[in-house]
């Protein structure tokens, strides 16, 4: 039958599009279930998003599998995240590159996911407190940037830290209307062009 964890990649993601090996052993072989308060841990497999403290919520396991692998991970690459939250996905994206910088914006969150990343020893993962919006330039540049969050427009300076050759995932809002367009964008040089990958709902980007 398989760990919880291998179901998961079993039944929800192979399925549904994920097909990047990497990406479905990465997704095995994190446990979901500690990126969880304890009350909601027994929910951690379900295919949906969870919320986590402080309004957020943990991306439905095919979501976080699908962005991971739109940026065609390398494990020479290095990679940003904005939108720590509980800190799953840069587990995840941790085991797909040679580093990860996490940016959230909450502090508590901050301090609770780097806990839990350093507690199951994911140690090539660094949790940065910031406005995500601005990346992070001391990373820069970053072959992978996953946004957790929805924009408007997408900012400027996560385009600006995506290196030569570098993708870019992030949900764009349409219109002001649900849901949101995520987007895959990629950089060629000194020309960025991007592509609409499928429907999503995610929590506004806050800037400022």
């Amino acid at each position: 039958m398989g760990t919880p964890a291998q179901r998961m990649v079993a039944e929800q993601l192979r399925p549904h599009g994920v097909t990047d090996e990497r990406v479905l052993d990465a997704m095995a072989s994190v446990p979901r279930e500690e990126f969880l308060a304890p009350r909601m841990r027994r929910h951690a497999y379900e295919d949906r998003a969870l919320a986590i403290e402080c309004g957020q919520t943990i991306s439905q396991p095919l979501v976080v599998a699908l962005m991971a692998q739109a940026v065609a991970p390398r494990a020479d690459h290095v990679a940003l995240e904005v939108g720590t939250g509980s800190g799953y996905a840069a587990a995840v994206l941790s085991r797909l590159c040679r580093s990860v910088v996490s940016v959230e914006r909450e502090p508590s969150l901050a301090e609770h996911a780097s806990e839990t990343l350093r507690r199951l020893g994911y140690s090539n993962v660094e949790v940065a407190v910031g406005d995500g919006s601005l990346g992070w330039p001391a990373g820069a540049p970053y072959n992978a940037i996953l946004v957790a969050a929805a924009a408007r427009v997408v900012p400027a300076p996560l385009l600006e830290q995506l290196a030569d050759g570098g993708r870019l995932v992030i949900p764009v809002e349409v219109s002001g209307s649900e849901p949101q367009d995520l987007r895959l964008y990629e950089r060629h040089g000194e020309e960025v062009g991007y592509r609409s990958l499928f429907p999503v709902l995610f929590v506004p980007l806050r800037t400022g």
